[in-house]
């Protein structure tokens, strides 16, 4: 089967995020299909692709997947810069329906014949996308799938204050209701977003949950080591506590760490917060801890995609919270929750959220969002309990991991499930 997957930010192991669709192409390339990904040379979440001067597009063969690049405006932030790019990559993507439709070179590639497509996927988070994947699989015969990882423009609205009748947001809202009217189906990312998106013209028929995952396999065969200085420093934290709470990832305000921060000056005395990674309120962090004595937290530099699994190793137990957001309601799915779990290690979870993964594996202690005192409380609690229950929950997240979020079984469900 040939499959047609536009993705505007889609990257891959050498690139950086957003990583789904590689792990996903790459399990389907493995199944024995032919897989095309389509998306923009420029992204703010991984490095940016070099185009050659006088050519629109790139193309570029990663582990067996062949990428389309194609060229498009640089934008800094959220601005009117990135909505350029965005409808410049739109306009890429539709120059390419006569080559994609009878399967002819890709300009500017004399040697890059393309697939008529099987199976054409919408994956792009805003919807725009949708009309262009729509076109390709009527011209075709494909089957078309849209695939929502959140819902745009509803977040924005939500989370920004954007108003319904902006423009831009009536534009999207459009486009996102024709994704759910016309797709054969449609993958969600978010597991309660189905009654939403019934309200917006989805037949109930059509949606599929196919969550976020992880590539066990390639989680178990890394073997790096975080740096001398780095494990100096946590046998030092850890001969001088005894107990380690880690926490690895962004440290942004979606990330909610301000809490665990109050949480953590009224821990047990023998309890230190080690907290690794980079983010925009990196440095409030940091002056937060100085500014407030508070002795047992620990922000350490950034490490690489690579260095995690072995720092998480060398924690007793791990931490992840979410802000008390409406947007939650329809579910989340993060992926620093599978390397944590794939760590073997149990977890705490300041969540309220429309589903509760750490609930689901029982691999750790649930509370709510922005509760300082159920946050001390559940730390506390894991602290004490022994060596033997805390490996039963850490191997209780490992296990749940394996069954419903290994990339090797999502991929081979989302085809069973969409075609």
């Amino acid at each position: 089967m040939n499959i047609l997957y536009i993705n505007h930010y889609a990257g891959s192991l050498t690139y950086g995020m957003e990583y789904r669709p590689y792990y996903l192409a790459r399990e389907w390339v493995r199944l024995g299909h032919n897989v095309t990904i389509i998306a923009s040379n420029i992204s703010h979440l991984r490095m940016h692709i070099t185009i050659p001067e006088g050519q629109n597009y790139l193309v570029e063969y990663i582990d067996g997947i062949r990428y389309v690049w194609c060229r498009t405006p640089d934008y800094p932030g959220n601005g009117i810069k990135r909505v350029i790019n965005i409808f410049n990559f739109l306009r890429r993507v539709k120059k390419l329906i006569p080559a994609i439709i009878k399967g002819k070179n890709i300009p500017d590639n004399t040697n890059s014949k393309l697939d008529i497509p099987d199976l054409v996927i919408a994956s792009s988070t805003y919807p725009f996308d949708t009309k262009v994947a729509s076109k390709i699989a009527k011209k075709t015969g494909a089957k078309f799938v849209y695939e929502v990882h959140d819902l745009w423009p509803l977040t924005p609205i939500e989370l920004n204050g954007m108003s319904k009748i902006h423009p831009f947001i009536m534009l999207m809202q459009r486009a996102e209701d024709f994704g759910y009217r016309v797709a054969d189906k449609v993958v969600s990312l978010l597991p309660k977003a189905k009654s939403y998106m019934v309200e917006h013209g989805l037949d109930p028929n059509k949606f599929v949950y196919i969550p976020n995952g992880v590539s066990v396999a390639d989680w178990e065969q890394v073997k790096e080591s975080v740096s001398e200085i780095h494990l100096n420093k946590i046998n030092e934290i850890k001969q001088q506590y005894g107990f380690l709470l880690g926490y690895a990832g962004g440290m942004g305000e979606s990330n909610a760490l301000d809490f665990l921060l109050t949480a953590a000056k009224q821990l047990d005395k023998n309890i230190a917060v080690v907290l690794i990674g980079n983010g925009a309120k990196k440095d409030a962090l940091l002056k937060r801890v100085t500014d407030e004595n508070i002795t047992n937290v620990f922000i350490l530099p950034a490490i690489s995609k690579a260095q995690i699994p072995d720092f998480l190793s060398r924690m007793d137990s791990l931490y992840i919270g979410w802000n008390k957001l409406s947007i939650y309601r329809f579910g989340i799915c993060p992926n620093k929750l599978f390397d944590y779990m794939l760590s073997g290690k149990p977890v705490v979870h300041s969540v309220t959220a429309g589903n509760d993964l750490v609930a689901d594996a029982k691999c750790g202690v649930s509370v709510e969002a922005e509760s300082v005192t159920a946050i001390i409380k559940a730390i506390n609690m894991i602290a004490v309990e022994s060596k033997v229950v805390r490996d039963e929950l850490g191997e209780n997240g490992y296990e749940y991991v394996k069954i419903h979020h290994d990339y090797k079984v999502l991929a081979k469900r989302f085809l069973d499930e969409t075609i």
